[in-house]
């Protein structure tokens, strides 16, 4: 037996290919390449409190948070930042919680981690008559700037 003869029968085979795998799905159900399920939007005590650690951390300037910040909560942030920022390590969220006073607020506080210290973040959402959260509120390592300062 040659070479050739070997090849010649490999591909004179007649008849389909027969695979070990099930038949491809030919319907537009399934999630098809790229596509995943849709994902919930996040809760509004996990938007801010990402929020807040980027502005206290120095990632985002402290204007990028003043639309979603009334009067003295913007103070107070404004103080947070200049005085006791998260500092040059980067910040993880290791656990946020709430609690919910009365239908739309909510009382925030959130674990944050930067380099070998753990820090305290607690702050105030409410709804306003145009729909949308407000941060009323904002302490750092269980005080707030008014209290701490000289």
């Amino acid at each position: 037996m040659s070479i050739g003869g070997a090849v010649q029968k490999v591909m004179t085979r007649r008849g389909p290919r027969r695979s070990t795998r099930p038949p491809a799905r030919r319907d537009s159900a399934g999630p098809g390449p790229g596509r995943t399920a849709p994902r919930t939007p996040p809760h509004p005590t996990e938007l801010f409190t990402e929020r807040l650690v980027l502005v206290l951390s120095g990632q985002k300037p402290l204007h990028w948070f003043a639309r979603h910040a009334l009067h003295q909560a913007y103070e107070d942030l404004l103080w947070l930042a200049a005085e006791r920022s998260l500092g040059p390590a980067r910040p993880r969220i290791h656990r946020i919680g709430h609690f919910e006073p009365a239908p739309g607020s909510y009382e925030v506080f959130a674990r944050i981690a930067a380099g070998p210290r753990l820090h305290a973040l607690a702050f105030r959402l409410v709804l306003d008559d145009s729909m949308r959260w407000r941060c009323t509120a904002v302490e750092l390592d269980g005080r707030p700037p008014r209290e701490s300062a000289p």
